[in-house]
């Protein structure tokens, strides 16, 4: 008699302890986070030099752009793991040695210059590993809950970290919001530790398999070539490139990430207050548009997590693309602070919708072994390269206003929806089931 046997049903992300052990450490890390930036403005701020508090608030993007891809190969080659306990115990004791120095003496900005040169050098090892950790410790049916569940931890810990900072700023100064920073970064270890790894596949000769329009298309993907001597980190960081360049999928992905993002991220965070300005809302008004995009993206992340796959994946990420480009644009010609919070909704809701199906798409048809060198490609757009836009948005609405910055924006940001559309095997490409 023959027995069939039955495949157990994939564990959702939210019930996977497992997973519930990677989410606690990165909503730890994240408000660790939130509270550690708003600890570094105030104690720059204290310096009492206007120009030393923008070098200090600056200094961290300078090793996240310099050293993000690096870390990216760190990931690949030690395990995304290892990088991640290590980064995060090197936060923690790099923020509870500031905390403790601030008991004794004043800051001053060439100290806190350095420790946002460690810090921002840290993040950039951090950042690309973390976002590597999913597909090691998941079936990649989960992975766009993963997602959802990684944007709505984003969101809360920014809801929760900044009135924490805010707090302990008030009570016992920037020291003691460091101090809570760096034990919440701490509290993140064990949870880390306790992680259970999934191991890398065998390599393939013929690649993997991308699912397009319900049919598997086979696609070449190069695994790294066993030698008997092994390949340098420079070596590793060019075939890491070469392998996104040459990927059907992972290279028009990049494309759109990094127009999306350099059309997004300006509006949002630098445009928004010399807009609030110029409309005379002033910074309430500003955080209820704030709000707004806020809880616009947490729905979108809800929406992900519990639903866990959305059909025709590449065709609704490009589509959500080019609906929030239009709201982008829309938002410097609204009169009032409510419609402009609505509209921020909106596009807090289409964006982040395409940025969850965008992060899922990638740890989808990535090859873990390739995955640390890919997270640090697209997370060098969003963390180190994006905000050097920051002084070109200002000195263009200085010149020429609002609206037709807001203008361009939109079009570069609707320029990553519509070039992904362009691309067969993106606008066809779907997640697992």
């Amino acid at each position: 008699m023959t027995v069939t046997a039955v495949e157990a049903p994939e564990r959702p992300a939210h019930r996977d302890p497992n997973v519930l052990r990677w989410l606690g450490a990165y909503t730890a890390s994240m408000v660790g986070d939130s509270i550690y930036f708003m600890a570094l403005a105030w104690a720059a701020a204290r310096t009492g030099s206007a120009s030393g508090t923008g070098l200090v608030l600056a200094a961290g993007s300078i090793p996240r752009a310099l050293l993000m891809l690096g870390g990216g190969v760190l990931a690949d080659r030690l395990g995304p793991r290892r990088v991640v306990i290590g980064s995060d115990a090197a936060r923690a004791v790099l923020v509870l040695g500031l905390a403790a120095t601030l008991v004794l003496t004043a800051p001053t900005v060439g100290v806190l210059v350095a420790v946002a040169l460690l810090f921002g050098a840290v993040d950039a090892l951090f950042l690309p590993a973390v976002g590597a950790l999913p597909p090691r410790i998941s079936p990649p049916g989960q992975l766009a809950r993963i997602q959802g569940l990684r944007g709505l931890a984003a969101r809360g810990a920014s809801i929760v970290g900044a009135p924490l900072g805010g707090v302990a700023v008030a009570t016992g100064g920037p020291t003691l919001a460091f101090a809570t920073a760096g034990a919440l970064f701490a509290l993140s270890l064990p949870l880390l530790l306790g992680l259970r790894i999934r191991p890398l596949p065998e390599p393939v000769k013929h690649g993997g398999t991308v699912a397009c329009d319900h049919e598997e298309r086979t696609v070449t993907e190069e695994r790294p070539t066993v030698t008997e001597e092994k390949p340098t980190a420079r070596q590793d960081l060019v075939d890491g490139l070469r392998y996104i360049r040459r990927h059907p999928l992972l290279g028009p992905l990049m494309i759109v990430i990094g127009l999306s993002e350099l059309g997004f991220v300006g509006p949002l965070n630098l445009g928004l207050i010399l807009l609030s300005e110029q409309r005379g809302w002033g910074a309430a008004g500003m955080g209820w548009i704030v709000a707004g995009f806020a809880s616009g993206a947490a729905g979108a992340a809800l929406l992900i997590a519990v639903r866990g796959r959305v059909p025709r994946a590449g065709l609704v990420m490009c589509l959500t693309v080019l609906v929030g480009a239009t709201g982008i644009a829309a938002v410097a010609q609204i009169p009032s602070v409510p419609l402009a919070a609505a509209t921020a909704a909106v596009v807090g809701l289409f964006i982040g919708l395409a940025g969850a199906l965008c992060g899922a798409l990638v740890q989808t048809v990535a090859d873990p072994a390739y995955l640390g060198r890919v997270t640090s490609v697209s997370t060098l757009f969003t963390y180190a390269l994006i905000p050097l836009s920051y002084p070109a948005t200002g000195a263009a609405i200085a010149l020429w206003g609002t609206g037709p910055v807001y203008a361009v924006s939109a079009a570069v940001c609707a320029a990553g929806g519509a070039v992904g559309l362009t691309f067969t095997a993106l606008r066809r490409a779907e997640l697992p089931r």
